[in-house]
């Protein structure tokens, strides 16, 4: 058993799914697995003993927003990130380039990099693949990404196809920057491509032929159906190789995530379960709830009585509903707490199944939770 950092061990197999572990610098990381997201060094309305007691293991910072405010050299010398937010485990941040291309009113795409303005104060910066690399040192991230070019749903497969050339340039200068496990941290390339196949297994090789520590899948969940985004995980999963790592960005739902599993990919994350608490949208064992509907007035019941967070052992729907309906802070932090248990309980729950070779079972229990979007998922076999 090799437990150094930037090692993955693959541990099971269910048919595609995979359950697994991957060593890091700052502790290793159980797969498939929910990493809950820390925009600016912080998952909104929850601190980090919160996280360590509902069982996140790994939480994503935003190299965009981190290098515009603090700055990632204020970070550095505070430490880094993981000592500048009290958070001893793994930490992944993004290269930063898709904000730079969808929070900026002004931005320019070059050879050398993204140039682009500042959503704060309008600000001039640039992005260049081994500028990101070295803010992500200076952040200290367990894992980096590469700058890439991603693309919304529609494009066509030309400019797909221009994207990959662009993305695999930067891929590999980012490579150059940061040699594999210079000091223990992992560089992940990011396989683009959109909804093309041919483009998507292309990108997918030629990162190989560069070698990362791991693979991640981005473009995907940017507005397309959600069978084209299951088609191109399934083309990948024979193509990436089996012994590394595989990230989808952005993703997703419950289910977005369980067929992600059933195609292969380990890592996920997203601001759909922070974010849909903030606005009162809660997912239990019996389907989402929206806690300000008036029926939970009066209703003493636990928020999801197959749940263990402190939330659903504590409080009951009414005074989470009159929490939300009065804007109380308290609101955002409990329903936080709920819905991210919810999710690191799902892929818990997951890794479990994989492992006693049932994930079949496991994720058709969740479907029936979520019926109408299952139907979304509705793809040929391939």
């Amino acid at each position: 058993m090799n437990n150094a950092p930037g090692t993955f061990e693959l541990l099971a197999r269910d048919g595609h799914a995979r359950a697994g572990l991957l060593h890091t610098a700052h502790g290793t990381v159980e797969t498939p697995i929910f990493m809950p997201v820390g925009t600016v060094g912080s998952v909104k309305a929850l601190a980090p003993d919160d996280l360590e007691t509902i069982g996140a293991q790994i939480i994503l910072g935003n190299t965009y927003h981190l290098y515009l405010r603090p700055g990632d050299e204020l970070v550095a010398r505070r430490g880094g990130l993981h000592t500048f937010i009290r958070w001893n485990k793994p930490i992944l941040t993004d290269s930063g380039g898709f904000q730079a291309f969808s929070l900026s009113a002004l931005n320019k795409m070059k050879r050398e990099g993204v140039e682009f303005r500042s959503h704060i104060d309008g600000s001039r910066h640039m992005f260049t693949p081994e500028k990101v690399i070295s803010i992500q040192r200076n952040l200290g991230s367990d894992i980096m990404m590469p700058l890439d070019v991603c693309l919304g749903y529609g494009a066509s497969e030309e400019e797909a196809q221009k994207a990959v050339v662009r993305t695999t340039e930067w891929a590999t200068r980012c490579r150059a920057a940061y040699p594999a496990h210079a000091d223990g941290n992992l560089l992940f390339g990011i396989v683009q491509g959109c909804t093309f196949p041919e483009l998507r297994c292309l990108s997918a090789r030629q990162l190989m032929d560069i070698g990362f520590e791991g693979y991640a899948v981005g473009g995907l969940a940017v507005g397309e159906p959600k069978h084209l985004m299951l088609e191109n995980l399934r083309i990948l999963d024979p193509v990436l190789p089996a012994d590394k790592p595989r990230y989808l960005m952005g993703v997703g739902t419950p289910l977005d995530i369980l067929h992600g599993i059933e195609a292969g990919v380990d890592m996920f994350d997203c601001v759909l379960p922070t974010r849909n608490a903030r606005n009162g949208t809660l997912y239990t064992s019996q389907g989402k709830i929206n806690i300000k509907r008036q029926q939970y007035a009066e209703d003493d019941g636990p928020l999801d009585p197959n749940c263990r967070c402190y939330t659903c052992r504590t409080f009951s729907r009414a005074y989470l509903r009159h929490l939300y309906v009065s804007q109380e802070l308290l609101a955002f932090r409990l329903n936080s707490l709920h819905n991210l248990t919810y999710f690191l309980d799902m892929v818990r729950g997951a890794r479990q199944a994989i492992r006693e070779g049932r994930y079949a079972a496991f994720k058709a229990a969740y479907e029936a939770v979520y019926p109408e979007e299952d139907l979304l998922f509705d793809a040929p076999a391939l």
